[in-house]
């Protein structure tokens, strides 16, 4: 398998795979990219519109980016399909992450250049590095909204049994 990718490329990909969806087409994916996380995100006007990913790969990441920005705008629970006239307004990014490292201590969690995955019993969150750039949240308000996005309370990060994963990511958007 070919492990290089180009931002450009992923982009582009993602764009066709939504105008793919509206026309019916079907297409040969190369294997390519290697195995990476990654996550497809929509915005429309600056406003999350949509966005799904995987923490670690689960086949090659076109063909990964392919399926995800399908998803993103058909299956995220938090947003209607994406309609057709839509198309032309939303905006697609494409973040590649790194692979996962266990902390043992929030001192090593560095806002703004670390995603954070928290897990606390069956639950789990994730935010990808730039949601504090854009927020301009504090570590402590990352955190928290973290433990309410997983659906546990403001302060669950403070948890002993509370288990956190960092990672990278690298973006590529249209814009």
């Amino acid at each position: 398998m070919d492990t290089s990718y180009d931002g450009r490329e992923l982009v582009a990909l993602a764009r066709e795979s939504l105008e793919d969806h509206f026309l019916g087409r079907s297409r040969q994916l190369p294997d390519k990219g290697g195995m990476h996380g990654a996550f497809v995100t929509l915005e429309e006007d600056g406003a999350l519109r949509g966005c799904i990913g995987y923490m670690q790969g689960v086949e090659s990441l076109y063909r990964q980016v392919y399926t995800l920005a399908r998803e993103a705008a058909f299956s995220d629970w938090r947003f209607p399909p994406l309609g057709e006239d839509e198309l032309a307004k939303v905006t697609v990014k494409v973040s590649v992450l790194s692979a996962m490292e266990t902390i043992g201590s929030l001192d090593d969690f560095v806002l703004g250049r670390d995603g954070i995955l928290m897990t606390l019993g069956s639950r789990r969150a994730v935010f990808l590095p730039e949601v504090a750039l854009e927020t301009g949240w504090s570590k402590e308000e990352e955190l928290a909204a973290l433990s309410r996005k997983a659906g546990l309370p403001p302060d669950a990060w403070k948890s002993p049994d509370a288990l956190f994963q960092t990672f990278t990511s690298e973006v590529f958007s249209e814009v």
